[in-house]
């Protein structure tokens, strides 16, 4: 029998592969390393084949590719419903089998080697900064027990830890003052870290062109636009702008039942880091932009006048993101629009 559709569950060494027919009957089921796999699907008829969107699935989705199957990558949670009864690996594939072939279902881009390189990029950023923080805030911990306190900005203690660390009044041990030595050292190798990151990304960003494009719009800075192009490419893979800002868990969350709606807070699903570089870029065009000329200043001055700040500013958040997507898939500028103020 003809293959109709090829689930193959991935795992660090082990893939487990089913292949299903006509009225979802399996045909074959097997077990392979990784390289064992590639053999084999070299040698496997032209199929549609499905893997669940995780670590390893976007460099095996452009072998496979290059090899001349359909390649669909499924987000994780849309497999679920399809797993039979108790769970294993090569049950976890034949639900991957069946859910590839749904003509509704929804699929993730593979991503090429450069928004792997962005994203990784950034990952390593965001890692280096809460690493950062944990050093200052031990620092803090440590002299606040020798009775010495700052205030809250990380500035004032960068300025005073030359001194703290020289002067021999201050009611420090010799292994106390060692042990401070060493974090402050720490903390400037961090820094320094951080800072050759920002420039690389300010680099990328500036050559880019999608993210050229990007960062014309309000609140869309180098890490912003960056983030989005490695996070979405083109934006292909969203029908529409609300299906984007939907997917950064922008959006209320639904519980509507017997014809009444429900909507809660944000969903806060999808990319929780791009969701939250997207918020600090719409407070900053909140609380320090010139509403006057910005197009949606208006709309953001009546809004703030009925809803709270922290409303306003994820608001605002879901209305970039929208306008991003819009400059990303039409491969135009931005071109600022004033906004309809509701009365």
């Amino acid at each position: 029998m003809e293959i109709r559709s090829v689930g193959i569950d991935l795992g660090k060494t082990t893939f487990h592969l089913v292949a299903l027919g006509d009225n979802c009957k399996v045909l074959l089921k097997k077990k392979f390393t990784q390289k064992q796999l590639i053999a084999f699907t070299a040698n496997l008829q032209t199929s549609l084949i499905g893997m669940e969107a995780c670590s390893g699935a976007h460099f095996l989705g452009r072998t496979l590719r290059e090899q001349g199957h359909d390649v669909k990558l499924i987000p994780a949670q849309f497999v679920k419903p399809f797993v039979k009864s108790n769970k294993n690996d090569f049950l976890d594939a034949e639900a991957i089998a069946e859910a590839v072939d749904r003509e509704n279902m929804r699929f993730v881009p593979i991503k090429t080697d450069d928004q792997l390189d962005l994203q990784a990029l950034h990952r390593v950023r965001d890692r280096l900064i809460a690493r950062r923080t944990s050093v200052i805030n031990q620092l803090r911990a440590f002299l606040l027990e020798r009775g010495l306190v700052f205030a809250k900005s990380p500035a004032r203690l960068r300025e005073r830890m030359p001194e703290i660390l020289e002067n021999a009044e201050e009611d420090l041990t010799p292994r106390m003052r060692n042990l401070l030595a060493q974090l402050w050292n720490e903390w400037k190798d961090l820094e320094q870290r951080v800072v050759d990151l920002n420039q690389e990304v300010e680099l990328i960003a500036s050559s880019d062109a999608a993210c050229t494009r990007l960062r014309q719009i309000p609140g869309v800075g180098p890490l912003v636009a960056t983030a989005i192009v490695a996070a979405i490419g083109n934006g292909a893979a969203f029908h529409k702008g609300r299906e984007f800002s939907s997917w950064l868990g922008l959006v209320p969350r639904q519980h509507s039942t017997g014809g009444k709606a429900r909507l809660f807070g944000i969903s806060k699903r999808g990319n929780n880091y791009l969701r939250k570089i997207f918020i600090h870029g719409a407070r900053a065009v909140v609380l320090r932009s010139k509403r006057d000329r910005v197009a949606m200043g208006a709309w953001m001055t009546a809004l703030e006048a009925r809803a709270p700040r922290n409303v306003l500013i994820v608001a605002t958040a879901n209305k970039l993101a929208r306008i991003a997507w819009a400059v990303l898939s039409s491969r135009q500028d931005y071109r600022a629009v004033q906004e309809p103020v509701a009365a």
